[in-house]
């Protein structure tokens, strides 16, 4: 049966006819679809995890138990999963395991662009890169026997065109894989140096038998068009490559890349009297070429970063693009990305941009977008849970300097989950006095909606317990905690005012429901009224101060003509700010509802 799919969901269909039983993963694009995807599934348990380390390390603890299971992240997740990652790739595998890494060459939502490839080299875990949907099922078919056949985690390499683009599947059925027996092993699942010794040598011959797999393997192939030009290419790049080099250059596919095959490149190079190595990010296969003494053509030809679309690629060869509509581009309006109307985080931003003598170390999810205009309210985004741990590094640094500066951390509820807990645990335990202000809308907003500890319920939607925020906080140590409506202008302040000058930690949690979230009836039940007004303008009393466009709420617009502020009522929610910012008081709640 053939059906059209994304790499994600074709990801999650070849995890479910290998017979996964187990998933774990932490929503982030563009990989956050595999795990909803498994999720649809009755045979598979999923579950979103607080973080990737935590995912991976799930996802080992099922192997170990003797079932298949895998791990799916973005690509700056790994960075969180590499110390079990690294320690499992030793051990060896139960049950089949399978870490799914989705890279984001042209960083569209991401704060860098590592080539995940690198981990499989270091790592020593072979790895396999789908270049579209049909092979994003059947690698994942494969990795999962193949990690069994050579006791070994596999990786797959993802990056967003895959994950995002569709493609025809011909999906098969679900093969049942019995759960193997599980025996006490301290010296393959204990890792002391003494065993992790043993291990490491045993690694070196588990690679070379992959090596020689590497040749024969089908997702590694070679077509023959001539001698002239030949072509290197992995994962997607392979498609891109055909668009532009055409039918008279011979292609050598990659889909096995760690190891590399290095017979079958060594055989394509010496028949080729010029080779390009197209890949996106790294050299990571050009390098390899060069190492076996042969001369070929990638970043010195094509971009070191970016995707190496059709276009890319043809332009770096031939310094020109395809015909393109003509058009005047001055007339392009810049439109940048903008918290929605009704958006919980704009008063609370709106009025932290107000404050003077101050950092704000801010972190990852749709708030980054206060770093910005109209809040101009945040100073740093380095990762997920940073800003918490940063804060504390610059207060402590300000504090000994004798700089007169307070720091205020900002990070949303999903993200103090994923790694904020830890950084406050150090802001507490090294006794900082900065003030933290956690964003609790009530779901993990930024990746589309997806549950986390503290909304209530799993991936399956089934109930579960609530991470009380509030009383994690005072758990750890905090004995200044204040839970404020973000709408709510003279909160926000007093909430400020009363914990800016204090010595000693402090937490801010601003808790009310995303504007798009699905409401549970936990939410109506505690939030009166729930976006069920709206606002108005009344254009006799607006004198045209544009005070309230200073919220950056996409709901007002500013009327040119008439000097006036009116309100799109498709798009307001009624949430007041503007209302509270008004110093004429020309905005009031609608009658007549």
């Amino acid at each position: 049966m053939k059906k059209l799919l994304t790499g994600d969901e074709a990801i999650a269909r070849g995890a479910y006819e290998a017979g996964v039983r187990h998933a774990s993963a932490y929503p982030g694009t563009p990989s956050t679809e595999i795990l909803e995807n498994i999720a649809k599934y009755d045979e598979i348990y999923a579950e979103w995890a607080p973080n990737e380390k935590v995912a991976m390390e799930s996802a080992i603890g099922a192997s170990m138990a003797g079932v298949r299971s895998m791990a799916s992240m973005k690509h700056v997740g790994v960075n969180v999963a590499a110390d079990p990652l690294m320690t499992f790739a030793y051990m060896g595998v139960n049950g089949g395991a399978v870490i799914v890494t989705a890279d984001e060459p042209g960083m569209f939502s991401s704060q860098n662009e590592q080539d995940n490839r690198n981990y499989a080299k270091m790592g020593k875990i072979p790895m396999l890169e789908p270049a579209d949907s049909q092979e994003c099922l059947d690698m994942m078919k494969a990795a999962f026997e193949l990690s069994e056949n050579y006791n070994v985690i596999f990786m797959v390499r993802m990056v967003t065109r895959v994950c995002h683009s569709k493609s025809l599947v011909e999906c098969g059925e679900r093969q049942e894989v019995a759960v193997k027996e599980w025996k006490p092993d301290p010296m393959k699942y204990v890792a002391l140096p003494a065993h992790s010794r043993i291990l490491r040598v045993q690694i070196e011959e588990r690679m070379k038998k992959l090596a020689e797999y590497s040749e024969r393997s089908p997702f590694n192939h070679a077509e023959i068009n001539g001698t002239k030009t030949g072509v290197i290419a992995s994962g997607v790049s392979y498609y891109y490559a055909r668009e532009v080099f055409g039918e008279e250059a011979s292609y050598l596919k990659l889909g096995f890349t760690n190891p590399l095959p290095e017979k079958m490149i060594r055989e394509f190079c010496e028949k080729m009297d010029r080779v390009y190595i197209v890949e996106e990010d790294d050299p990571y296969i050009e390098e390899f070429c060069q190492r076996l003494g042969f001369e070929v053509h990638g970043k010195d030809t094509f971009p070191p970063y970016g995707e190496m679309t059709p276009d890319v690629l043809r332009k770096s060869l031939t310094g020109s693009t395809l015909p393109e509509v003509e058009y005047d581009r001055s007339k392009v309006i810049r439109r940048p990305p903008s918290l929605c109307a009704g958006c919980p985080h704009r008063g609370l931003f709106y009025r932290l941009g107000k404050r003077k003598d101050i950092m704000i170390s801010g972190d990852i999810g749709c708030y980054t977008l206060a770093a910005g205009a109209p809040y101009n309210a945040m100073n740093s985004t380095v990762c997920m849970g940073a800003s918490i741990s940063v804060g504390h590094g610059a207060q402590q640094a300000f504090n000994r300097a004798g700089v007169n500066r307070k720091v205020v951390t900002v990070l949303g509820d999903s993200t103090f989950f994923h790694t904020g807990v830890e950084s406050l645990i150090n802001t507490v335990y090294n006794k900082s006095d900065t003030v933290n202000i956690i964003l609790d809308n009530r779901i993990t907003g930024m990746t589309g909606h997806q549950q986390n500890p503290g909304s209530g319920f799993t991936v399956k939607m089934e109930p579960a317990p609530i991470i009380d925020i509030e009383e994690l906080v005072k758990a750890l140590g905090i004995r200044h905690v204040k839970v404020i409506d973000p709408n709510d202008l003279a909160a926000v302040d007093a909430a400020l005012d009363e914990f800016l000058p204090l010595k000693e930690p402090s937490v801010i949690i601003t808790r009310w429901p995303c504007v798009l979230k699905k409401f549970s009836e936990a939410d109506l039940e505690e939030f009166d009224g729930l976006f069920s007004t709206k606002d108005t303008v009344d254009p006799e009393k607006c004198i045209g101060c544009r005070a309230c466009m200073g919220t950056g709420c996409p709901a007002l617009i500013f009327e040119k003509e008439e000097k006036t502020v009116r309100i799109n009522r498709a798009d307001c929610v009624g949430c007041d700010v503007c209302m509270q910012v008004c110093p004429v008081d020309a905005i009031t709640k609608e009658t007549g509802r």
